[in-house]
This record gives C-alpha cells, structure tokens and sequence, in this order.
C-alpha cells in the first residue's frame, strides 16, 4: 500500500496491468472482454486524494466505481500511480487527450469512468505495452510524481 502525506486533492493516472483477459460486472459493458496488457485510468478527487488512492490499490473493497471493477480482479495489478497535487479537474480530461494524442493510448471501452464527463469519451485508456514512464515524466515533470505501487515488477 502506498502511503501519500499531506495531499488532499488532484489529480491521479493508475496504471493498471491486466496479465489474462478479464470482464467487467457493469450491464454497459457486460459483452466486452478486456484484453491482456496496460490500462491507464485517470480520476480526481477534490478533497481525500490520498484516502482515495489507497482505496483503489486495495483489491478487496466494495465495487462503487466503474474502475472498482477492474481494480478488484485479482490478476489485474496496479503497477504505478502518477499524481498531479492540487490540479482540478479539468486536468483529468486534459490528461486523458495528452495520452491519446501524444502517447498513442487508445480508448479502452467508450463511456468507461467518466460518466460525469461530457468532454471525454473515456476515462480508461489502454495500450498493449507499459507506456514509458522517462517521457511522461519529462513531460510533467513539475507536477507530477510517481508512486510505485507494491506490485511493481522491475
């Protein structure tokens, strides 16, 4: 479990490796199967940042958000997590068209976690190798920070 100290809101970008093919229990999606590989979430939370993110790394929790169901499949592991401290919410989505449009990540499944959105056409997004952390990195560097997560794998 990650541990974050004195951050209460921003923006977060899970990365989430999916080793097998795995569905989701949500009547939306119900006849999509996820395939193996890298999956890049991004969410917000305005207040409680770190409560939220510890929440999602753990894998048994109650299922409340759409990326609920794919954080609690046990063969899907959170490998990293990127934090952007005290940006708001708009940062989500540009986030979301940064990675679709500068790291060639696709749309996961359209209307996934970003119900509430109406700029975005999903807020999960997925490649079929890790994205490379240097270029990210650089690219936000005075704003972001990586969190390896526990299940991080060299």
């Amino acid at each position: 479990m990650l541990k974050i100290t004195d951050i209460n809101s921003g923006v977060y970008l899970l990365e989430i490796f999916a080793s097998e093919q795995f569905k989701v229990e949500i009547d939306a999606f119900k006849e999509k199967i996820f395939q193996p590989g890298y999956y890049y979430y991004s969410g917000s939370a305005q207040k409680n940042l770190e409560q939220r993110v510890e929440r999602h790394q753990q894998e048994s929790k109650n299922v409340h958000w759409h990326i609920d169901h794919v954080t609690s499949i046990p063969t899907n592991k959170i490998k990293a997590i990127f934090l952007f401290e005290g940006a708001n919410k708009n940062f989500e989505c540009a986030l979301i068209k940064e990675l679709t449009e500068n790291f060639r990540l696709k749309i996961a499944a359209k209307g996934f976690g970003n119900t509430d959105c109406k700029r975005c056409l999903s807020h999960l997004l997925y490649c079929k190798q890790r994205m490379t952390h240097s270029h990210f990195i650089a690219r936000y560097q005075s704003t972001v920070r990586l969190m390896p997560s526990s299940n991080e794998t060299v």
